[in-house]
């Protein structure tokens, strides 16, 4: 099944970096993750870049990398959390390929990144309070951009990943008979 370029949207925790793995290789598109390209082009990792040069820094490399990756043909490319915060990366991504939404409560967020201390935003005192805020800042964004909404609660990648692939199947056999 050709679908074109797949970008993967969501917060921290919703496994885009799993199933953007496994769905590539469902697709046969090269994945890419967006953060592990921007510490690659940048030589650091991404809490010495917002230690360094703040969000700022690191989103304008972000916008960067997603300009750049989204002119590719056949990928799948997983997003940081934050890049739907610039308008400019969500019409970047609309227009260039189906956006895929992984939906995940802030509960589920918290559990799944409890132990993970390469997250810069959520180096506090409370992360799910964090967590709860950016949700209410970014969830109508993916919102906003999604062709197709899917939630990963509780759910294991492989079926996150069919559930996938048959709403790509859906659009792509609703498109052929427009």
């Amino acid at each position: 099944m050709s679908v074109g370029n797949v970008f993967l949207v969501g917060p921290m925790g919703a496994g885009k970096t799993t199933i953007g793995r496994l769905l590539a290789d469902e697709l046969q598109l090269e994945f890419i993750d967006a953060d592990r390209e921007i510490e690659e082009r940048s030589g650091v990792d991404i809490p010495w870049i917002f230690d360094k040069e703040g969000e700022e820094g690191f989103r304008r490399r972000e916008a960067e990398v997603i300009e750049d990756l989204s002119l590719r043909s056949d990928i799948l490319l997983s997003t940081g959390g934050g890049a739907v915060l610039e308008a400019h990366n969500r019409q970047v991504l609309m227009s260039r390929g189906t956006v895929v939404y992984l939906y995940t409560s802030v509960e589920e967020q918290v559990r799944r990144t409890a132990k993970d201390r390469k997250r810069p935003l959520l180096q506090t005192g409370s992360p799910q309070k964090v967590l709860r805020n950016l949700m209410a800042i970014r969830d109508p964004l993916y919102r906003e951009i999604a062709d197709i909404v899917v939630e990963t609660d509780g759910r294991a990648p492989r079926t996150v990943i069919q559930d996938i692939l048959s709403r790509l199947a859906g659009r792509k056999q609703r498109a052929s008979a427009d």
